[in-house]
C-alpha cells in the first residue's frame, strides 16, 4: 500500500460516517446514499492531490459532498421518483425498531427540508463545530446560530407532523 492509499483510506474511516449521515440526510434513502457516499469518496481520491489545505480535509469532503448530492437532487430522473422514495421510506419504517423509527422519521423530515438547511442540521447533528459550519455554508457563526435555531424549529415541527401520519 503506498502512501495515497494509506493516506485516503484514513480520511475515509475518519469521514465516511458522517459523509454517509449528510447523502441520507439529502436522499432518504439508504441505498442513494450508499451510492453518493462512493461517488463523494471517489471525487475525493482523484482530486486528493489538489486538496490545497486553505481549510480543513472534512470540509474540503463536505463540500464535494455536498455537490455531489445537489447534482443527485437535479437529476431528472430521481424528479420523477420522489413519491416512489417517501413510499419506500414509509414501508421501510415498518421494519424498524421504535428507535430505529424515530431516526428513521427524523431523517425523512430532515429530507423535507430545504436544500441549505438540510446540509447545517447534518452538520449539527455529526457535531461539527459552528465555524467549521460556518465556513463550509458560506455564513458567518452569528448568522449560522441564528439559522440553526430555526432550522430546528422547522424540523421539529415536521418531525411532530410525520409522528402523527
Amino acid at each position: 500500500m503506498d502512501q495515497k492509499d494509506l493516506l485516503f483510506k484514513q480520511i475515509f474511516d475518519k469521514n465516511s460516517k458522517k459523509i454517509f449521515h449528510l447523502c441520507y440526510g439529502y436522499t432518504g434513502d439508504a441505498d442513494a446514499a450508499n451510492d453518493l457516499l462512493q461517488e463523494t469518496f471517489l471525487k475525493v481520491w482523484q482530486n486528493l492531490d489538489k486538496f490545497r489545505e486553505k481549510s480543513l480535509i472534512s470540509t474540503w469532503i463536505y463540500r464535494i459532498a455536498v455537490n455531489t448530492c445537489l447534482t443527485w437532487l437535479r437529476s431528472e430522473k430521481r424528479q420523477a421518483k420522489d413519491e416512489l422514495t417517501d413510499h419506500i421510506i414509509e414501508n421501510r419504517i415498518e421494519e424498524y425498531t421504535e428507535k430505529n423509527e424515530q431516526v428513521a422519521l427524523l431523517y425523512q423530515s430532515i429530507a423535507k427540508l430545504e436544500e441549505h438547511d438540510r446540509l447545517i442540521i447534518t452538520m449539527v447533528l455529526d457535531e461539527l463545530p459552528y465555524a467549521e459550519i460556518a465556513e463550509i455554508s458560506g455564513i458567518s457563526e452569528g448568522n449560522l446560530r441564528v439559522k440553526i435555531h430555526r432550522i430546528k424549529q422547522k424540523l421539529t415541527e415536521l418531525y411532530n407532523h410525520h409522528a402523527r401520519i
